[in-house]
């Protein structure tokens, strides 16, 4: 996992809810080694997702490829030609995490938006170390 990556993982999903809205479900999963869990807001007309799959799942603080900052430039702005980190990956998404919670014995709990769509997780405390509250891009790819 490279300085960039906050956060690295494989989750199995679980369940999906699509009742509330309609195009977006939320989908619950946890990691094989059964220490994460996770809840996902997923637009699923652009990336539809169901019970059972893999999801490789990466939270990182830039998309940059050597890992440098992003210094205020949006990730419409990579040159043409330019690689990046969302190069490699099917749904990426920029939030923040604005909450972070004790959970049992010596896990933590976080919440981060992506426009409205929420981010839920739950896992072990040394796993989840380096997150703090601060802007995030999401990134998922089918594994």
């Amino acid at each position: 996992m490279a300085d960039s990556q906050l956060f690295e993982d494989t989750f199995t999903v679980t369940t999906t809810n699509s009742q509330k809205y309609d195009r977006v479900s939320r989908l619950s999963g946890n990691t094989e080694s059964g220490e994460t869990f996770m809840t996902l807001d997923v637009n699923t007309e652009l990336y539809p997702c169901a019970v059972g799959d893999r999801l490789h799942v990466v939270l990182a603080s830039t998309l940059s490829l050597d890992g440098s900052k992003d210094n205020n430039k949006g990730w419409r702005e990579v040159g043409s030609g330019e690689q990046s980190l969302a190069d490699l990956f099917e749904y990426v998404c920029h939030g923040k995490i604005y909450r972070f919670e004790d959970g049992e014995g010596d896990s933590i709990k976080f919440f981060t938006s992506f426009g409205g769509l929420l981010l839920y997780m739950e896992g072990p405390y040394k796993k989840l170390t380096p997150l703090k509250i601060d802007y995030v891009y999401l990134l998922i790819r089918k594994s």
